[in-house]
């Protein structure tokens, strides 16, 4: 990689924006021409005489005020100028998004000025005529979005340069000979970006932390939680906090909370679970009604405010859970000890506590912190063992994950109950409007180095649904009390779908005979659940799936409640998991301390944390996607001599995006790459069609591909074309 050199400066015939761009800069103060060419630093006659020209007529256009003979200023109030946030392509251009303007801005490459993807901007806007396409410049960098950036090293003689793997990070960052720290040539890095001179190509910055060698697993792991500014251990003072806790269980807490340690209970969780954070209780009343607890670990007995551990918590604002493990919010002692509701252990919990009817009606609701001793432990496999083989007798003992203990018939006899009224429960929301979306997760069998061994999906059944019915019924009524009581809560909102979201998402199922129903919001709703159960099992489910997910606004935390759309529900909050979610212990401290007789909190403060908890919520979920990512790739180098059958899930004016139906791995096949015909884009059709031959390959047309290339550090596949179904080898 060469020296940057400095650019020499390029005479314009206009420099109106330039001169726009310099006033903007320095709204309060006037420049005369010299002024100007000195910051343009031109100081031929030419040059000069053009910067009068372009001053005359700005000032004519009313672009800029003479306010005083020679001097300018830019005019205080343009609607030209617009502040929002910069979207970048991945193609060295950008779209300028702002919530003032009604469509995205196009941003140039030489119209970025040093603007990085997500940077918040001022922007000038040009070219907003109707039937033109609006064009803009970045006049100023308000705030970046991030300073911190992963990449691999190239170490010269006297000076480096970091190069990312993120189409979107379209420089690379400079770093001085004596800010490589302890880097070796072709490390993988997480580097700070300390500041961008105007007139450098490449920001300047330092090393400050070494992750591994590129392609490494642990390396890569750990580049995808530095890549979004996610901690992977806990610092030693807060590990030291947590250890000097008292998590014993003392007789004079008890006496405050309502005893339920003889209450039939039970967990139900994944098989590989380490923290159990909800159990259900079950008892039949003499009426005829069920008494229903859902019991949650009561984390903010331990978590106290203003401690570091709390501010690490907050800081963190969830747990992180990729491929091979999970980057817990709290320390083990609390997320996999103290706080987990572990079999025939007293725990601390707080609990919403329901009376029922064989209907499903809500007769009579308890809020409050209690203490409970789990009788069971199930792995959601286990469960639906039980639900499964119902009237059938079960036998003493249930052997489904390899652990065999005996199931009483008081156990046996509550699931099956609970699992009826929570398919009256999720029947009840689907005809309220409720959407269910029951995608297809990808999980992989991990050897004891990590490396993958095979591919399963993760598929939702009736114990899943046990489950979260009545984790979504605590959430609504906790949610639902405070909300009618008008006073400042943490709410899970979720706003309509996207409409022009909706109307691409339409025009692409069209390809596979499918469509919404648009007359109105219900029927959208309804629509869509047809559409996931038209599609169930199909070739092109995973990608409807992913559109139809995409098409719907994102759920957030948010102080004012605008409802939850996809559930619909009118209130709705997160109540159920603060091992995991920090918006969860808020909202158990609110509910306390209303239930204590609280005045309303202050709403700014907990909009501000809603906000930081939805930030957090955004940039886990790209981790765990990336590590997907990384171990579909990591999965596929071993199979490179494979053939696979693939869907089209995707195509551009470059290629073909293929996802293998056995493993849902995703690729692209390059348009140069498929031989059998020149093929050009046809975005109508969203498909290739072949010069010659006029033959098309489409959106959800299956061929059959091979690995051509696997990049564990740009997380990507590439695929070689091999044929259309039906067609034999050649």
């Amino acid at each position: 990689m060469g020296k940057r050199l400095r650019k020499p400066v390029k005479k314009e015939k206009d420099f109106s924006e330039k001169i726009i761009k310099i006033l903007s800069k320095n709204a309060n103060k006037a420049f005369n021409y010299k002024q100007i060419g000195a910051k343009l630093e031109l100081d031929d006659t030419q040059s000069r005489n053009q910067i009068i020209k372009d001053l005359k007529i700005l000032a004519s256009k009313k672009t800029i005020i003479e306010s005083e003979p020679g001097k300018y200023l830019i005019k205080a109030v343009s609607k030209e100028y617009y502040e929002g946030k910069i979207d970048m392509t991945g193609r060295k251009t950008a779209y300028f998004v702002c919530a003032d303007l009604e469509e995205d801005v196009f941003i140039p490459t030489n119209n970025l000025n040093h603007a990085l993807d997500k940077d918040f901007v001022k922007v000038y806007v040009y070219n907003r005529r109707k039937g033109k396409r609006p064009e803009g410049e970045v006049i100023e960098v308000i705030e970046r979005n991030k300073t911190d950036f992963v990449g691999v090293i190239d170490i010269q003689k006297n000076f480096s340069f970091v190069s990312t793997a993120n189409p979107k990070m379209y420089t690379d960052i400079f770093i001085p000979k004596d800010k490589i720290g302890e880097a070796e040539q072709g490390d993988v890095v997480l580097v700070h970006i300390e500041d961008w001179p105007s007139r450098a190509d490449s920001p300047f910055g330092k090393v400050i932390k070494v992750l591994g060698k590129p392609g490494e697993h642990d390396t890569e792991i750990h580049a995808i939680l530095a890549e979004y500014g996610l901690p992977s251990e806990f610092p030693i003072e807060v590990e030291t906090f947590a250890q000097k806790i008292d998590t014993s269980i003392q007789e004079s807490e008890i006496a405050k909370r309502r005893d339920m340690r003889d209450t039939l209970t039970f967990t139900i969780d994944p098989k590989d679970a380490k923290d159990f954070d909800d159990a259900l209780s079950f008892k039949k009343l003499e009426n005829g009604n069920y008494e229903i607890g859902i019991h949650i670990a009561d984390v903010s007995h331990y978590l106290q405010e203003g401690t570091i551990l709390d501010d690490e918590a907050y800081q963190r604002a969830t747990s992180v859970y990729l491929v091979d493990r999970v980057v817990p919010m709290l320390p083990e002692v609390l997320s996999n000890f103290a706080c987990s509701l572990r079999p025939n252990e007293e725990k601390y919990t707080f609990s919403a506590v329901f009376e029922i009817t064989d209907k499903c009606q809500i007769v009579n609701q308890w809020f409050g912190r209690t203490v409970i001793n789990s009788n069971q432990r199930f792995a959601y496999e286990e469960a639906q063992y039980i639900i499964e083989t119902k009237d059938d007798i079960i036998p003493e003992e249930i052997s489904i994950t390899g652990t065999s203990y005996k199931v009483s018939e008081e156990i046996v006899a509550a699931t099956l109950k609970m699992d009826e009224l929570a398919k009256i429960f999720r029947r009840k929301r689907m005809n309220e409007g409720a959407i269910s979306f029951d995608k297809v997760e990808v999980k992989f069998n991990l050897n004891e180095e990590g490396e993958p061994e095979g591919v399963y999906f993760k598929v939702s059944k009736d114990a899943n649904h046990l489950i979260e019915e009545f984790m979504l019924l605590a959430n609504r009524k906790v949610a639902e009390y405070i909300g009618k009581q008008k006073k400042t809560f943490i709410y899970r909102i979720h706003d309509e779908p996207n409409e022009d979201k909706l109307i691409a998402m339409q025009t692409v199922i069209a390809k596979f005979g499918y469509k919404i129903d648009f007359r109105n919001k219900g029927d959208i709703s309804k629509s869509l659940n047809a559409l996931m159960e038209e599609v169930n099992g199909k070739k092109e489910q995973n990608l409807i799936d992913t559109l139809a997910i995409r098409s719907m606004s994102k759920a957030k935390y948010s102080t004012d409640n605008i409802g939850h759309y996809g559930l619909a529900f009118d209130y709705y909050s997160h109540f159920t998991s603060p091992i995991r979610r920090y918006p969860d212990v808020m909202v158990h401290r609110l509910l306390q301390f209303y239930l204590d007789g609280g005045k309303s909190a202050d709403e700014e403060l907990y909009e501000t944390k809603s906000l930081h908890c939805s930030t957090m919520e955004g940039l886990a979920t790209n981790a765990e996607r990336d590590s997907i990512k990384y171990m579909q790739v990591k999965y596929m180098q071993n199979h490179q001599d494979q053939e696979f059958l693939g869907v089209i899930s995707g195509v551009t004016e470059w290629g073909i995006y293929v996802e293998i139906i056995e493993n849902k791995c995703e690729g692209m096949v390059r348009i140069r790459d498929i031989k059998d015909d020149y093929y050009t884009f046809d975005e109508k059709q969203y498909a290739l069609v072949g010069a010659t031959s006029d033959k098309l390959l489409q959106l959800g047309d299956e061929i059959f591909v091979k690995v051509k290339n696997a990049d564990l550090v740009k997380k990507q596949l590439d695929f070689n074309f091999l044929r259309r179904i039906g067609e034999t080898v050649k």
